[in-house]
């Protein structure tokens, strides 16, 4: 059984007393390969370190988060295409928007979206993307680009099922994560409506744990607890569970077994 955590931010600080650790605590809980999304320059450097001390399993993507964009952002994508020119990449990302806290570069956030669009499609790599309160703006940006053959994941998908079959119709992925194991939550509806041939599991760690560790550290050890409440509300087991997510994702980011 190998389990595939799509999104996990394992080079944070939060992490710096006790990394290999918890990298070895993942592959005991058989979550063999691990992708980690950039969220700005700043992040890079401590990705692609642990990345090269984890080659096969540590796997980089590379993006300019949402909430990292601002009227500057334009100097970043540059320095984002030059990383893609020189690295190897498994995907763009992590891209969106975000108008939770604050709306003041929506636009910016826009044509961020636009331009790593226009990098997935040009490197043929899916796309990453973050959603919070913009869910209307994203299939806007997504429709205008007008590039069906970028695919990708929408990352701990915040949306209705109704949405959702729409996204997984455009041929995106949906990502699941703590968030299904909390009582109050919006994607058993979302599960049971698109499938698990369209889900990819994740963690987010450190953030959004799993129940019994809400409230504490998150990591990519607790992603079999996302899985298996996965199974229990499609009524299957945690083999089937494990083999087609991880098919998912394995066809998705192209990584190889």
């Amino acid at each position: 059984m190998i389990f595939i955590d799509t999104h996990t931010h394992l080079y944070l600080k939060r992490f710096d007393e006790d990394r290999d650790a918890m990298i070895k605590r993942a592959f005991d809980a058989q979550v063999k390969y691990m992708l980690m999304p950039n969220i700005d320059m700043a992040s890079l450097a401590p990705m692609m370190k642990l990345h090269k001390k984890h080659p096969a399993h540590c796997l980089p993507m590379i993006g300019l988060h949402p909430t990292s964009v601002d009227k500057d952002f334009t100097d970043n994508l540059r320095h984002i295409r030059f990383q893609i020119e020189n690295n190897h990449f498994y995907a763009i990302g992590e891209t969106g928007m975000d108008l939770y806290w604050d709306a003041t570069f929506i636009e910016e956030q826009k044509e961020s979206l636009r331009q790593h669009i226009l990098l997935a499609d040009k490197y043929k790599l899916p796309i990453v993307i973050h959603s919070r309160n913009a869910m209307d703006e994203i299939l806007e940006v997504i429709n205008e680009s007008a590039l069906p053959t970028v695919a990708g994941v929408f990352h701990c998908y915040p949306g209705d099922a109704q949405t959702a079959v729409r996204i997984v119709d455009m041929g995106y992925k949906i990502g699941v994560g703590g968030v299904i194991t909390y009582k109050k939550n919006n994607l058993t509806d979302v599960v049971k409506k698109v499938g698990l041939k369209h889900i990819v599991l994740e963690t987010d760690a450190p953030f959004l744990p799993p129940v019994p560790h809400r409230g504490k550290r998150n990591e990519s050890a607790y992603l079999p607890l996302v899985a298996k409440e996965l199974a229990r509300i499609l009524k299957t087991d945690l083999q089937t569970v494990a083999e087609v997510t991880t098919q998912n994702a394995t066809e998705l980011f192209k990584i190889e077994l």
